[in-house]
């Protein structure tokens, strides 16, 4: 048995017909007509898009194998307390974990792991990351005295965190429905006008070392804050760059990293083709697709100094970006010093008898 085809009109949903008289498509319900060039471009784009979608294939076959000479000159080291490993020199004696603080053993050579593509040296030394995070704090008079601590602040420390870079081709289509507004008026009644929009968008984009970190210790988030590194600046991995800096080792490798990689290109491609749809009073997705090929991944080290901190039982991480100075993290409130502060201003301002109606409004609630 055949099948029907019932074409719907952008505007209300109605079923559209050929008219004869106009020779055009038109909906018997909101009385909008249509070319048939146009009516038969818009019937070809709900039967499919002209990009295929299918399942990426990436090339994640990044990094190398270490050299003999490179292993005897390389420690790993393993934290007890968060599971965290660390590379470094071999004249390294002890050290702390950078993302926990606790002392970390070592535990074998780098059998296993994979020597970097490239890394990014150090722009910024550790007395630049000091100045960074003291003018982070500068004037937060609440904030606890831990963080303010000169021996706890030389505890910053420069770490190569592992990163998989991503390349690839992506092509993309997107279709809209757009609506204009008109409104006016005259003696007596006030009209508006609503015209819908069937639109269309597409292209291709090229991207170029798309970072996804390869350590669980070290927050997504607060790795994508600190971007973005001048990859320019890159060069071919030598252990000398080491030298007074750890390194993390990567625990996610770069085939468990594609899918994030994967998202942050189709959102880059999507927002693209939305922000090229301007003019309209509003405008709603219909339909989208994208492909992505010729994918590949490599392996690079980027500089971050970090400072690890904790307080009444939270962790707090504050990050630099070592090449560009970029500065995050959050910063709690000592409720101590806050209530403290308020007590003072109370009696500054507005004497014990307005301090006590304070603290009967907290203590009562009312």
């Amino acid at each position: 048995m055949g099948q029907i085809k019932e074409y719907k009109c952008p505007n209300c949903g109605g079923a559209i017909v050929f008219d004869s008289r106009s020779q055009k498509a038109k909906c018997p319900y909101c009385d909008t007509e249509f070319d048939i060039s146009v009516f038969e471009e818009l019937a070809q784009l709900e039967e499919g898009s002209s990009i295929a979608a299918d399942e990426p294939v990436w090339d994640t076959d990044a990094g190398s194998e270490w050299g003999e000479a490179e292993e005897g000159k390389m420690k790993v080291y393993s934290c007890n307390a968060c599971g965290g490993e660390i590379i470094t020199d071999s004249n390294t004696a002890a050290l702390r974990c950078p993302y926990c603080e606790n002392p970390v053993v070592f535990t074998g050579n780098l059998s296993g792991t994979l020597k970097p593509d490239y890394i990014i040296p150090f722009k910024l030394d550790r007395k630049q990351a000091k100045e960074r995070y003291l003018n982070h704090i500068k004037d937060k008079a609440l904030l606890p005295k831990v963080f303010k601590d000169q021996n706890h602040i030389d505890e910053m420390k420069g770490v190569y965190v592992p990163f998989w870079l991503f390349d690839g081709e992506a092509e993309g289509e997107a279709r809209y429905r757009g609506t204009k507004v008109r409104v006016w008026s005259d003696s007596e009644y006030t009209y508006t006008e609503t015209s819908f929009y069937d639109l269309f968008r597409g292209g291709e984009m090229s991207f170029e070392k798309i970072p996804v970190d390869g350590s669980t210790q070290m927050p997504d988030d607060l790795m994508e804050s600190i971007e973005p590194f001048d990859y320019s600046q890159a060069v071919d991995f030598q252990t000398a760059y080491l030298a007074g800096y750890l390194a993390d080792k990567y625990d996610v490798t770069a085939e468990d990293s594609k899918d994030r990689a994967e998202k942050r290109i189709r959102n880059s491609v999507m927002a693209y083709l939305r922000n090229n749809v301007s003019g309209y009073n509003s405008v709603e997705e219909t339909q989208s697709n994208y492909r992505l090929h010729h994918s590949t991944a490599s392996y690079a080290l980027l500089p971050v100094w970090i400072l690890n901190t904790s307080w009444e039982g939270e962790k707090y991480v504050f990050a630099m970006n070592g090449q560009t100075g970029k500065f995050v993290g959050n910063l709690p409130m000592d409720k101590g010093l806050y209530w403290k502060n308020l007590i003072i201003t109370a009696l500054a301002g507005t004497g014990i008898m307005s301090l006590i109606d304070i603290l009967i409004t907290f203590f009562m609630g009312s």
